[in-house]
């Protein structure tokens, strides 16, 4: 009934509660009696599988529930019922075959020596008026699952090694193997069975048979290969055997392999013609199995090295496969990563034979150039109009493989690769007689540009001469016209080096950036080029600055694009002279803030709100690059601290004097939106970039700043300002200049927490994390704040105690971080020393209880330095606070006696120099509060 109701019953319900039933009785002690009843001729074959299956599970899980004495007659039914089903539901015979399968490697060696044997010769005698072919089936069948089920059984390991199961399989190869050669090579069996043969020779290589001993058969799969119905089959079982890492131990027969792997070309060639894809895939996998899995075996044969070569270009004849990847071929793919195991072998031989297989392959990998850039090309427009989005941006990847490898090609071949590439072009470009088609131009720059992304070209003397052939490419297509953007985009480095070359192509780029469908490709390309070479970038300013509002204006990028535009004309205008600035700015702001005006009078919705996020994001964008302390780049990669390279201008920076004129504007916003966090955030960012970019010149607004943050998070507390306010402490709590409203807006923001934490913190972790952060800083950089008379030291310590259980990751870190700052301090700040005297023992308490299972384990290491920090700095209070703290029972764990939490208070208590050993410490402890200790689940940990 319940069988009845899973396969047949419409209602989910009842399927559900069938199927939780059957797994019940399935593992049950009555099933031994029921499986045999469902597999009763007059049942369905849906019940009958049930019954089936019901046997393997008692088999396979429960085999210390049989008696031995039973194992012969279980064993007999079996092979009875096996007989009985090989001519019924296929899918009822493999289930018993594979209980077969399971009872066989429970009982070999020591109960059933020779079981294989034994299997063949059951089948193989006269059976119940079953006809022979399909005894022969079923037998095959047994034989196929037969390693199979080795391969996913739960034998116990000791079991499953050489000595015992392994290798009583190992050695029943000798009664497989003639048995499929003998099926295989005779005229009379039927195709079903040949395809069964290799199927059950796949299986069995999986077991690591020895390539010498399968040798044979491998030969007969070759043989298979002209036959269409046995083709995929044969492939299969090819691969699976010459892929086995054992395999290269047999040189001689991994030496016969490869001209009947080459015989397979004329195959090949006419599958190529037929437009058949599936013969082509096939035959390209048993190419590339013997390439890539024994390249280093091949190329040490010196004798052989003609075999080896032919081997190679048949490889190389796959990679340039006539058609376009995925549409017309997907068999190019394949073959890439043999490229990288061919170079990557010839490459680790010692210099005197490196350079003799150099000489046969550096050749054969300018071919392969060749070949990639012609299978990089893109179809014409019309055939690449009709592919599918699927299809193209398949294509895509396939390119950026192809790039990959380029790349990787570069290491053997060097500068010649880039010279031979600008030749291609240079002919190409110069060649008036023919025509070029734009996707010949494309793929050869797309060469150049896979190479010069990632590797240094500074030193090739072919990019001036590429640089000057990019103004005579006729762009008259999107492709072309990305990969000419991309490619000016990798060569930025060598235009700072080279700036007499930017006036060829700063126009393009600039053209480029009026069109929708580059936007990606030109404003990068833009950005790069003005990180690079700004202090080159002067006399072109205007243009770039005109160019640039132009298409803000129109909207012609989207918002990610714009905002990168911003940041390239950061760069740009940082190293102009101030008063260029400001001109600039001015002309590049004032649009935006008119808008900003009309916006901020408008009642606040949806779309207006939009559009104020846009355009505080475009001012923040402009103000994260625009940093005219011209300190020295290079340093920044080095150890050395920046060098300024030239005093700082007299005056105001011009990002002060423009967020000086905004300042208002900002603050009417703000007023409107003071309840929108997205806002808030943006306004913040503005500030929170210029303070990180402009360092101490953002000083004249430190005041207006302070006093516009308090006034924002008195009304309405978000976590963005607390954020803006720890960039504040950070860099001008330690100015006497600044300290007055820095330590005010401290104070107020600090007050108007704790209020929160009054009514209940638990809604808002990001306040809370962000304002853990901010007293960690201020601890940091100026403990003198915490001396104030109008700071509640106590209440800020009782935040942390609690904060410390919030079930948040990110805040119960960023407390830890706030208490190894404090604790420190407890020498050298009296209010801090009182109140740690008063209350450390909730802290020590609060550490215990997430040890203890109260915090997720990935935070132990934080609870660990808060410990370390207690005993480095008040050692005594601790030893006394963790006696107090773990008398309770059942604190903080039932799951711990009185001896092991004695023994990790001692061990804590020891260690005041060592922080990785308290580590541990807490780790072992935190295991075994939470019953985890010694189990598989904590050995992951």
């Amino acid at each position: 009934m319940a069988l009845h109701q899973l396969y047949y019953d419409p209602n989910i319900e009842n399927k559900n509660l069938a199927q939780k039933w059957l797994m019940q009785a399935q593992v049950s002690p009555q099933a031994w009696q029921f499986c045999w009843a469902l597999l009763n001729p007059d049942k369905v074959p849906e019940i009958q599988y049930f019954g089936a299956s019901a046997l393997h599970t008692k088999i396979s899980r429960y085999w210390s529930d049989i008696p031995t004495d039973q194992y012969e007659s279980l064993k007999t039914q079996l092979f009875s019922q096996i007989a009985c089903f090989s001519s019924g539901s296929k899918m009822v015979l493999t289930r018993l075959c594979v209980a077969l399968a399971s009872l066989a490697l429970n009982t070999m060696p020591e109960a059933w020596p020779g079981a294989v044997a034994e299997m063949v010769r059951v089948f193989q005698e006269e059976g119940g008026g079953v006809d022979g072919r399909a005894r022969c089936l079923a037998l095959l069948e047994l034989l196929t699952v037969l390693p199979e089920e080795f391969q996913t059984s739960r034998l116990p390991q000791y079991r499953k090694g050489q000595v015992q199961v392994r290798g009583a399989l190992g050695r029943e190869w000798g009664s497989v193997c003639p048995l499929l050669q003998q099926l295989l090579r005779r005229t009379d069996s039927p195709g079903a069975v040949k395809a069964r043969v290799l199927r059950c020779l796949s299986s069995w290589v999986l077991l690591d048979v020895p390539l010498s001993e399968s040798e044979g058969l491998v030969h007969d799969c070759f043989s298979a290969l002209p036959d269409p119905e046995l083709f995929d089959t044969a492939v299969e079982a090819i691969v699976n055997a010459i892929s086995q890492p054992d395999s290269q131990r047999y040189v001689n027969t991994l030496l016969k392999l490869v001209p009947q792997v080459l015989a397979l070309q004329d195959q090949l060639r006419e599958a190529v013609q037929n437009g058949d894809m599936e013969t082509c895939h096939g035959i390209c996998r048993i190419a590339v199995t013997l390439g890539e899995n024994h390249s280093r075996t091949l190329l040490e044969q010196v004798d052989h090295w003609q075999s080896f070569l032919a081997l190679v270009n048949m490889i190389m004849f796959c990679t340039g496969i006539p058609g376009h990847y995925p549409v017309n071929e997907t068999t190019s793919s394949l073959t890439l990563t043999f490229w990288y195991t061919l170079q990557d072998e010839i490459m680790s031989f010692e210099s005197d034979k490196q350079a003799v297989y150099l000489q046969v392959y550096r050749p054969v990998y300018f071919q392969l150039v060749d070949v990639l850039l012609h299978k990089a090309q893109f179809p014409s427009d019309q055939e690449y109009a009709s592919w599918s989005s699927d299809e193209k941006e398949q294509f895509r990847i396939y390119r950026v493989d192809i790039s990959d490898t380029l790349m990787y090609v570069y290491e053997m071949l060097g500068a010649e690769l880039l010279s031979n590439l600008y030749d291609k072009l240079g002919r190409l470009l110069t060649n008036a007689e023919q025509p070029t088609s734009w996707q010949h131009t494309e793929a050869l720059l797309y060469g150049f540009q896979s190479i010069a992304e990632t590797i240094d070209v500074n030193y090739s003397d072919v990019i001036p001469g590429l640089i000057g052939l990019i103004p005579r490419i006729n762009i008259n297509n999107i492709q072309l016209a990305d990969t000419v953007m991309f490619t000016i985009g990798a060569l930025a480095e060598w235009l700072a080096d080279h700036p007499v070359m930017l006036s060829s192509v700063l126009p393009l780029v600039l053209q480029a950036l009026g069109n929708p469908d580059l936007s990606v490709s030109s404003v990068s390309t833009l950005k790069k080029i003005c990180r690079e070479c700004k202090y080159d970038l002067p006399p072109y300013a205007t243009n770039i600055v005109a160019v640039s509002q132009e298409v803000l204006i129109k909207q012609i990028h989207k918002t990610s694009q714009c905002m990168w535009l911003m940041q390239a004309l950061g760069f740009l205008l940082s190293a102009l002279p101030v008063e260029e600035i400001l001109r600039n700015l001015h002309s590049l702001i004032t649009p935006y803030i008119q808008q900003l005006e009309k916006l901020a009078d408008e009642t606040p919705n949806p779309s207006n709100k939009l559009a104020i996020i846009h355009i505080l994001g475009l001012l923040s964008n402009l103000f994260t690059t625009l940093d005219i302390s011209k300190q020295d780049d290079e340093s920044a990669e080095g150890s050395a601290p920046p060098v300024k390279t030239a005093p700082p201008p007299p005056g105001p920076n011009p990002v002060v004097v423009v967020l000086q004129q905004v300042f208002a504007l900002i603050q009417t916003v703000l007023s409107k939106w003071l309840n929108d966090s997205q806002v808030v955030e943006a306004v913040c960012a503005i500030f929170e970039k210029s303070v990180k970019t402009l360092l101490h010149d953002f000083a004249p607004m430190v005041s207006q700043l302070s006093e516009m943050l308090g006034q924002m998070y008195s009304t309405i507390p978000q976590a963005s300002a607390l954020d803006l306010t720890r960039q504040m402490v950070h860099i001008f709590a330690s100015e006497t200049d600044h300290f007055p409203p820095i330590k005010a807006l401290f104070e107020l923001v600090t007050s108007v927490t704790l209020s929160i934490f009054q009514q209940g913190p638990r809604d808002h972790p990001d306040i809370v994390d962000s304002f853990m952060q901010l007293q960690a800083q201020a601890l940091k950089r100026k403990p003198d704040l915490f001396l104030s008379e109008s700071l509640d030291v106590k209440a800020v310590f009782h935040c942390g105690v609690l904060s410390l259980k919030f079930p948040e990751a990110p805040t119960v870190k960023s407390t830890c971080l706030f208490f190894t700052e404090l604790l420190p301090h407890c020498s050298d700040v009296p209010p801090l020393a009182r109140v740690v005297q008063e209350d450390g023992k909730l802290l020590v308490q609060a550490v215990l209880e997430g040890i203890g299972g109260g915090a997720s384990r990935s935070l132990m290491d934080q609870f660990a330095e808060v410990l370390f920090s207690l005993n480095k700095n008040c050692f005594s209070l601790l030893a006394v606070w963790l006696k107090e703290a773990l008398q309770p029972p059942g604190f903080p764990s039932s799951r711990i006696t009185v001896e092991q939490k004695d023994n990790f208070s001692q061990q804590i208590l020891r260690e005041r120099v060592n922080k990785r050993r308290v580590k541990d410490i807490v780790k072992e402890f935190t295991l075994l509060c939470r019953g985890l200790h010694g189990t598989e689940y904590a050995a992951e940990y």
